[in-house]
Parts: C-alpha cells; structure tokens; sequence
C-alpha cells in the first residue's frame, strides 16, 4: 500500500510539515511505504493559473492517484487550511480521492482554529470522494517543539492523538490490503453450470 504525505505550508521550515514527516517516519516503522509531496515545490505560476498542462503539476496529480493513503499537513491561517494546499486540491478531478484513506492534520496558534479541520477541510475531501476522512488531528504551536539537537517532541496529550491516529491509519490500510487479497475473479454467467 502506497502512502502520499501531502504538506500544505508555504512556509519552510513548518511546524505542520515536521508533524507530517514524524507521521510518515512513525509509519515506515510499521512497515508502510510513502512518498513526499510539498506543494510549495510545485511551480507557483502553473499552481495558481491551473495549467493542467505542467509536466510537475501531472507528476503530483499523479501521485495523489497512485496512493492508497494521503496524510495531508496544512497550516490553519484566520480558521482556515492554507490557500495553497486549497490551490492544488481544486486541481485533482472530482473523484481525485476516491478509494483512498485520508488522514488530515494541521497546526495552528490556538485552540480556537481546530474547527478549521473539520468544517473547511473534511468537507472538501468528502467532495473528492475520499474512501474514509480519518478523525483529524490538531496540534497547537504550543504542542509541538523543534530544536536541533532533540528534533520534534510532542506534548502527551498531542502524542497520544497522534499515535492513535498513525495506529488508525495502519490498521485501515492492512485491512484493505487483505480485503484486495482476497477478491476473486468474475466468472461470465455463461460459464456456470447449474444441475437441478
């Protein structure tokens, strides 16, 4: 199962970016594979004029395709997702998520923005028919440090949402696995003999 960890800043370095990165490491442990794409390496002007046409811009809609999964990390800014990641997803077709798991997580000044989840981004998502919008994940600035030397550390309460959310994650994914593993061919009605 293909991974897609989709990071929605325009900022770099980035708080929502580290935690989609921590997210990914976590599930690499578990023995998933993914693959990154930050939108704010997509050329600005193809991005923002919809050019359909961009060789980068096929190659990341073409990778949003392949995935089974897609952990998308944005900023919240004045209670929304970030306009960039919003500029990219209006580029994927109406069904651009359709069969897929969708795991969202954002970061944000304060509490008060963790609505901006599940009001601006789930609906949105739902629209691009994901398979399943896992609960989302909302971590303040507060919740998450970086320095150097100790990397990204995360608050307990954080922590524990995180980690059950990857668990959540990987426990749909190998289902899924198992599911197409044991999916058989159709058989054309012709072919079946019935005796009375």
């Amino acid at each position: 199962m293909n991974i897609l960890l989709l990071a929605g800043s325009p900022s770099t370095p980035s708080r929502s970016t580290r935690l989609l990165h921590h997210v990914g490491e976590r599930l690499a442990l578990l023995g998933h594979r993914y693959v990154k794409l930050h939108v704010r390496d997509l050329p600005a002007q193809a991005l923002l004029h919809a050019d359909f046409n961009d060789a980068a811009l096929k190659v990341a809609r073409e990778q949003v395709a392949q995935a089974d999964a897609v952990v998308i990390a944005t900023p919240v800014y004045k209670a929304a997702y970030s306009g960039i990641l919003k500029a990219f997803l209006d580029l994927l077709p109406q069904d651009g998520l359709n069969g897929k798991l969708v795991l969202p997580l954002a970061t944000g000044g304060s509490q008060s923005h963790m609505l901006a989840l599940d009001y601006g981004l789930r609906p949105v998502l739902s629209a691009l028919d994901a398979k399943h919008v896992l609960p989302s994940i909302y971590a303040t600035d507060q919740q998450i440090n970086w320095s150097a030397e100790q990397g990204l550390t995360l608050d307990f309460a954080i922590a524990k949402r995180v980690s059950d959310g990857i668990e959540n994650l990987s426990s749909s994914l190998h289902a899924l696995s198992e599911v197409s593993l044991n999916t058989f061919d159709s058989i054309p009605f012709s072919s079946v003999r019935c005796s009375v």
